[in-house]
């Protein structure tokens, strides 16, 4: 006959009595002399009332973590409908040579940012004049063209700032190396076509480790917008 694994640790107690559900009922005498600190203080209370306990403070962590999935999705619908407001104002505007002008302003009317500027490069010689093919140096491009991602951070005295109307106030900056959209899938491996700078006053609205995915869907419409610039036949 095989004996039973004798009872030498407080996890072979909890396995015991998860193995045995009807432990407590055939020794509800035992039950009724459990007793265990409260949790708030020394006093001692009875099983089930640190069972309740337990749960109250359960349920009380659970409402809070679907308070805070409420509110994410509150801001993840507030940010689509904002996206889809300015992705309509691109597909709206007539002549290609506003497009650029479309999504700087529209980024600062959507979104709330205090200040937007973009370069565009291998335009059509109809566009090659404009304000946004203008002063992009090769160095300016090289970078733009080595950002795998988006970059936000503190302004390090990068080029592209000094497109912006006020670069002295640029505290932190977002740089989004524009590329032509493939399809549903993020675009990193298509050509750089542009750059688009966003900045703040102050330090907390594009930091370092942010996550950048809705910077880089940003990009991949506006490049994919801008790509109309490439070519002779939407002036």
């Amino acid at each position: 006959m095989k004996l039973p694994k004798p009872v030498t640790t407080e996890t072979d107690v909890a396995e015991f009595l998860l193995r045995t559900p009807g432990f407590f009922e055939r020794q509800a005498p035992l039950l009724a002399t459990v007793r265990l600190f409260s949790g708030y203080g020394s006093r001692a209370v009875c099983l089930q009332e640190r069972q309740a306990s337990l749960l109250r403070s359960q349920i009380k962590a659970l409402e809070s973590r679907v308070g805070d999935m409420l509110g994410h999705a509150q801001t993840n619908a507030a940010i689509a409908s904002k996206l889809q407001a300015w992705t309509l104002k691109l597909l709206q505007t007539p002549s290609s040579s506003d497009v650029p002008q479309a999504i700087v302003q529209g980024l600062i009317d959507e979104f709330e940012i205090a200040q937007v500027a973009l370069k565009v490069w291998g335009v059509s010689g109809d566009f090659s004049r404009e304000t946004f093919a203008d002063g992009v140096s090769a160095e300016a491009r090289a970078f733009a063209e080595s950002l795998a991602q988006p970059y936000c951070g503190t302004n390090s005295g990068f080029e592209a700032v000094n497109w912006l109307p006020e670069p002295a106030l640029a505290v932190s900056v977002a740089l989004v190396p524009l590329r032509a959209g493939a399809g549903t899938e993020p675009s990193a491996g298509a050509p750089v076509l542009g750059l688009l700078v966003l900045a703040a006053p102050d330090a907390e609205r594009f930091y370092k480790d942010m996550g950048t995915e809705f910077l880089e869907r940003l990009g991949e419409l506006a490049g994919t917008a801008l790509s109309r610039l490439q070519t002779s036949s939407g002036a």
